[in-house]
């Protein structure tokens, strides 16, 4: 891509931030030019949020109506899956769908469930309670 025609298109989902693209210049180089976005990357991107966000709100039910342990919904409320978060624990997915069940979950050892709060940013506290929403 040429330098003047990275895009610029403002791109809401990237906030007030830019974006590092590489582009080739008049005289044949590639460089590094900042982007603002483009309208078919935000569409995507949105996308991909309302996507993450609703898989929240249905894991929340999960757990709300006792399918789930709390742990799954907090994994989506970080963004992830099951397939990051087994990668980001250095647990095997099967053990991880096994800590979902809430009787499981409530016999894990606290070491585990360490490793859980330090990958998602919470204290075993929070983590073994579902928080409440505003629209309860």
């Amino acid at each position: 891509m040429k330098i003047e025609n990275v895009p610029q298109d403002n791109s809401s989902t990237y906030g007030e931030m830019k974006k590092a693209i590489y582009a080739t210049s008049k005289d044949g180089k590639i460089k590094r030019v900042e982007s603002s976005g483009w309208d078919a990357e935000e569409i995507v991107t949105q996308q991909a949020i309302d996507e993450l966000e609703e898989n929240q709100k249905k894991a929340y039910e999960e757990v709300r109506s006792g399918k789930k342990s709390p742990l799954y919904y907090y994994m989506y409320e970080v963004r992830m899956d099951l397939a990051v978060l087994s990668q980001s624990t250095g647990f095997f997915k099967w053990s991880i769908n096994r800590d979902f069940k809430p009787e499981v979950f409530k016999k894990i050892s606290e070491k585990r469930l360490l490793v859980y709060c330090d990958v998602l940013g919470k204290t075993i506290e929070e983590i073994k309670v579902l928080p409440k929403v505003e629209d309860e």
